[in-house]
């Protein structure tokens, strides 16, 4: 049982998490012949989830890993517990790493543990981190990275038209530097008390995410040992989550629970791959791209749902803007020679 390989899911028990953790289970070779490695803030809160496994197949090897995506010492002890398993022999090798979780705020803004605003920390550097911690143990002829991204990232995209987030002209921009970012000095409650705040600082973050698919994937291809290796930047489309679980009483309970959920349903059976998705439908695109299709390597993979080839922001194909938020990524997760395996690290 879980012979062939590990899979890895961060917010696993999220609305898109645990319809991932749902589809591998209902896959009769995924659930029978992989491993799961289902990654959550605390277990034993995690009730999407424990509903999820509570019916899982008899044959499904799994465990749950408590890890808080807001402390870089967590994340960094979740990899070396995984990376140990896997030297030993006690896991196999990563076949799937689905880098799902996210954050994100509206009106207020929220500070990590180690000081960095939390969108930016959850949505980019804690899968900095993961990816170049966690290659060691990646299967360096079949693996594959997955990124949940968002069109959000992309102020020129014209799903955003339906905010005016990112109409304003004080924030021309979404990179307006990492340091920026990072520190939450940018799109501060102060300057625009709205939820447009939030909204704009998780699309940066979710551009940072982008950008990290963008540079990951251009050093994985000239590495002698990883090149093999795909990373995937995927858009899952709007869907009734609890990302918005912030937003308050209108937007998180009564759109969120009551109103997307029907739409949804509605929307992704006439157009799959529209604004509006279903997490069934966003969950199976994202077991697609890792297990399904044909490996994209040499390049990152974009995916909207099941479609190749969505607008990518300008500032995603900057390769110095890409190198300088690599080079602050770095020092913010405190990266140093032999945390990974990957050659052109620095």
């Amino acid at each position: 049982m879980g012979s062939k390989g590990t899979i890895i899911v961060t917010g696993a028990n999220g609305g898109l998490g645990s319809a991932i953790v749902q589809k591998i289970l209902g896959t009769a070779d995924l659930a029978a012949n992989y491993t799961g490695v289902y990654a959550v803030r605390k277990a034993a809160t995690a009730t999407k989830l424990n509903a999820a496994l509570s019916r899982a197949p008899a044959n499904h090897k799994h465990e749950t890993v408590d890890v808080d995506l807001g402390s870089l010492a967590d994340i960094r002890k979740v990899a070396t517990d995984i990376n140990d398993k896997v030297a030993k022999g006690d896991l196999p090798r990563i076949r799937a790493l689905i880098l799902n979780a996210g954050y994100q705020d509206h009106a207020g803004i929220t500070m990590s543990k180690d000081g960095f605003e939390m969108s930016w920390q959850v949505n980019f550097l804690s899968n900095l981190l993961l990816s170049l911690l966690l290659l060691q143990s990646m299967d360096a002829q079949e693996g594959r990275i997955l990124v949940v991204g968002s069109w959000t990232h992309n102020m020129e995209d014209k799903r955003n038209d339906v905010t005016a987030a990112y109409k304003d002209p004080r924030y021309p921009t979404l990179y307006p530097g990492a340091e920026a970012l990072a520190k939450g000095e940018w799109s501060r409650p102060e300057e625009d008390p709205t939820t447009n705040s939030g909204f704009r600082r998780y699309g940066a973050s979710k551009l940072c995410a982008v950008m990290l698919c963008e540079e990951l994937a251009s050093r994985i291809a000239k590495d002698p040992k990883l090149s093999n290796i795909s990373v995937i930047d995927l858009d899952p489309g709007g869907m009734p989550t609890g990302i918005a679980r912030r937003a308050g009483f209108l937007i998180s309970f009564i759109v969120m629970k009551l109103v997307l959920p029907v739409v949804t349903e509605v929307s992704v059976r006439v157009k799959p791959n529209g604004v509006l998705r279903a997490p069934w439908k966003s969950a199976a695109d994202v077991i697609r791209a890792c297990f399904e299709i044909e490996p994209h390597r040499g390049e990152v993979l974009h995916l909207d749902g099941t479609a190749t080839g969505p607008p990518v922001a300008k500032d995603a194909k900057d390769e110095a803007k890409r190198k300088e938020l690599w080079e602050y990524g770095l020092k913010a997760a405190h990266i140093e020679e032999g945390d990974t395996v990957l050659v052109d690290w620095k």
